[in-house]
């Protein structure tokens, strides 16, 4: 077991290079436009080529799964050579699989994405609460173990999601808000005084968060991930706005917005991304 928390590293990392985290989506007209092949091999030259733009400019990095699993087993042989480059390089790395099952199956991802020396090992992994937070306890246990964390959806900002999330829990909270209360509960039982928990959420930047019953405060602080930045709608600019007291723990995850300024701007669109995202932190 590590003795340096998830929570501390990313509290750090967000101090040192800022809270933007660099999305890894390799989409097909990103690809076409970045003249690479819609194939396995494409997918790798597209991620190291992120990679490379992002060391010593942001942070953190973000791989969406989905985009090299497509091509299979090849595809996933270019993701562990992404997310090996992107940890050599010192970046945190938060593998976006939205990974939710139960039992020893919930163990299996857990080992797949964060335990040491496994092929795709990870910084950290997001996860999907929806079959109950209490299935997740695998995950959370290997996180806790390894040093490793987790972002568990709680706001996310796809329409689909607003009846059930909004939806009333037990508790009288909605289940948003139920799903951080739970979380938060595992994290204050394993986090030192004044500490940034290692179990954090995903809440959507384009969210009314007001409108989802979720406090501006939790206990003890998480880190956040908002995607939502730049081709979604929400400006930099506004994270405190969006987030109120909660804006300190936010990471501002941008996807296409970066990527769409091709190989030879993506180096430019993170400095002018960070820069704004300082201003707004003042």
């Amino acid at each position: 077991m590590t003795d340096r928390t998830f929570g501390t590293r990313v509290r750090d990392m967000i101090a040192e290079r800022g809270r933007l985290c660099v999305g890894i989506d390799p989409h097909a007209e990103l690809l076409e436009s970045w003249g690479l092949e819609q194939s396995a091999a494409g997918v790798r030259e597209f991620g190291l080529r992120v990679v490379e733009a992002t060391a010593d400019r942001a942070g953190i990095v973000k791989p969406q799964v989905s985009f090299f699993e497509r091509f299979g087993a090849t595809g996933f042989a270019a993701l562990e050579d992404v997310i090996r480059a992107a940890r050599d390089a010192g970046l945190v790395v938060i593998a976006d699989a939205k990974r939710g099952d139960i039992g020893t199956t919930t163990t299996g991802y857990a080992q797949a994405w964060l335990e040491p020396g496994a092929p795709l090992e990870s910084d950290a992994l997001t996860v999907n609460p929806y079959l109950g937070v209490g299935a997740l306890a695998p995950a959370f246990e290997t996180a806790q173990q390894h040093g490793k964390g987790l972002f568990v959806l709680a706001a996310t900002s796809n329409p689909e999601a607003v009846a059930l999330q909004n939806a009333r829990a037990a508790s009288g909270r909605s289940v948003s808000a139920e799903v951080i209360a739970e979380v938060s509960a595992f994290n204050a039982a394993h986090t030192p005084g004044g500490a940034w928990g290692s179990m954090g959420f995903v809440m959507g930047a384009t969210v009314d968060l007001a409108a989802r019953g979720i406090a501006d405060a939790m206990t003890p602080p998480a880190p956040i991930l908002a995607p939502g930045f730049g081709a979604q709608g929400a400006r930099p600019e506004d994270v405190g706005d969006i987030f109120g007291a909660l804006a300190p723990t936010v990471i501002a995850a941008e996807s296409r917005g970066i990527l769409r300024a091709g190989p030879d701007g993506i180096a430019a669109a993170i400095r002018t991304r960070i820069e704004e995202l300082e201003v707004a932190r003042g």
